[in-house]
């Protein structure tokens, strides 16, 4: 393997390379007795093998004044991810890289899908991507296949299967080793873990996939180790609660660790890319990486910066109950003071009473009577609201005899009619936006994926939040904690001013571009 610490990265000579690799290859030729103990060598070593006989594809190169084909020489943390991958292979165990742009991981990974289909017999290697044309497009190079083929016939005759011809042995989504029967096989979309058992499978752009769980349920009973490959698309999707889990090995690939780039280069990107690309697929930033997150991760990090020395929590105890409907969805208490959110208790697979019951528990704490508390009553939500009635009942002016409601009913269904919001969910979104602005957070991971996860657009010239089936179907759980926190919005104290004017008619599903909002 050629010595590589004194090569330029930015400004590349291959020649020196490239008389290495012909002379490794006259030995071979000249000496073909050892050809079988080199096979050995490399099993053992992909770096090795990559470095020594690897090439790689970039039309971009030419306009450098280099060759589109150039050797594939590994800098140390592409390296690094070999060995890593190959641990996670050997370990039976999954793993997730997450990547900034442009740093050779899908030419990685199929360096060690042709590694392991030409040295271990018998293994399966699966790649899978959202859509086919990714994963195999006859002639398209940013094809995966594409790149295993070219791959596979740079190699020297000598480190090529006996008897491979690619038109045999390469068909559509098929790559097959004629010599000791492994192969490389692809999947798309849907049918990604439909296919045969693998020995590992490489899962492409993974926080794209729409759904994400039903394909790792899939995977999970064909593969022993699947390795997530991504940058990131936003927060809270299958992807994300994955990566910060602490469940499973990370891997990261970072633009500073790639030689060829450094701070005029991101300079670059930062004035020629529109910044959601840079939080993407530049800097890896979860919370800005979606263009229409109606709340800027921004706000969630500036209010989880404040304590109780930067904003006292004033005012009267109002109180969110986000009641869950069905699922994994959980059941959220928000209490709220003034600017400060002082506590969220979260719950899982209670009934109405038990959820009325912990409720009422929580609120005993505080020592005071609540200014409100508002609950969802989508659902079986309705049932908690009964309860907390018997629990909370009316209050009643001293001085005019009228009732006060201290528990209120929250449909976020409800069609709004002041010109800005389509309904009463985007009404108390908006509102918690804005409070946003100056209020401090408890500085809880679950709470800031939640409140930056859910994305908008304008119907009619309203507000619309996107509903928690569309986010569900790109992997994003309910925000159950900030849809918690909102319902504090939903409605002022009634004693203080009247509240925000609602259509009679009630929202319909039909109406949105969404889906069912809840």
């Amino acid at each position: 393997m050629e010595a590589k610490q004194d090569f330029d990265w930015k400004n590349p000579n291959y020649e020196p390379v490239y008389q290495a690799r012909i002379d490794r290859l006259n030995r071979l030729r000249e000496n073909p007795e050892i050809i079988g103990g080199v096979k050995q060598y490399y099993k053992d070593n992909p770096v090795a093998f990559v470095n020594d006989f690897g090439a790689t594809f970039d039309p971009r190169n030419p306009e450098r004044g280099l060759p589109s084909i150039v050797p594939f020489l590994l800098f140390p943390r592409q390296e690094e991810f070999i060995n890593w991958v190959v641990d996670r292979w050997k370990g039976r165990e999954d793993g997730l890289a997450e990547k900034s742009r442009d740093m050779g991981v899908s030419w990685l990974c199929v360096a060690i899908a042709v590694w392991m289909w030409n040295f271990h017999p018998g293994t399966v290697i699966g790649f899978g991507s959202r859509k086919e044309e990714y994963v195999d497009k006859i002639g398209d190079p940013k094809s995966l296949f594409w790149k295993i083929r070219q791959f596979i016939n740079l190699l020297p005759k000598e480190l090529r299967p006996v008897g491979y011809f690619e038109d045999k042995h390469a068909s559509h989504m098929r790559i097959v080793n004629p010599e000791n029967g492994s192969a490389i096989v692809g999947e798309a979309g849907d049918n990604i873990g439909r296919g045969n058992r693998t020995s590992i499978y490489f899962k492409d752009e993974s926080a794209f996939y729409e759904r994400a769980e039903a394909i790792d349920a899939a995977l999970s009973q064909t593969s022993n180790c699947k390795i997530d490959i991504s940058t990131p698309n936003g927060s809270g999707n299958v992807y994300y609660r994955k990566r910060h889990s602490g469940k499973i090995k990370v891997f990261v690939f970072d633009w500073k660790d790639d030689p060829r780039k450094d701070e005029n280069w991101y300079r670059e990107q930062c004035e020629k890319n529109d910044p959601v690309v840079v939080a993407q697929e530049i800097d890896r930033n979860y919370e800005s990486s979606v263009g229409n997150a109606f709340i800027p991760s921004e706000y969630v990090s500036m209010a989880m910066s404040k304590g109780p020395a930067d904003i006292m929590p004033m005012g009267g105890l109002r109180v969110g109950i986000d009641v869950a409907r069905f699922g994994d969805d959980k059941t959220c208490i928000s209490f709220r003071r003034g600017r400060v959110l002082l506590k969220q208790v979260v719950l899982s697979h209670l009934g109405v009473d038990q959820v009325a019951a912990r409720a009422k528990n929580e609120i005993a704490a505080y020592n005071e009577m609540p200014e409100q508390i508002a609950v969802d009553t989508i659902g079986i939500g309705a049932g908690v609201a009964d309860i907390m009635r018997g629990y909370y009942p009316d209050k009643v002016d001293r001085n005019t005899g009228k009732k006060y409601p201290i528990v209120v009913d929250v449909n976020s269904s409800l069609r709004m009619d002041n010109g800005q919001d389509y309904n009463l969910r985007a009404f108390m979104w908006r509102e918690m936006k804005e409070w946003l602005k100056n209020a401090s957070l408890p500085n809880d991971q679950d709470l800031r994926t939640d409140l930056t996860a859910l994305r908008y657009l304008f119907k009619a010239g309203e507000l619309l939040l996107e509903s928690k089936d569309d986010a569900k179907k790109r992997g994003v759980k309910s925000p159950d904690r900030a849809d918690s926190l909102a319902m504090t919005f939903a409605y002022p104290t009634l004693a203080k001013k009247e509240p925000p004017r609602a259509k009679v008619q009630q929202y319909s599903p039909s109406d949105s571009m969404f889906g069912t909002l809840g």
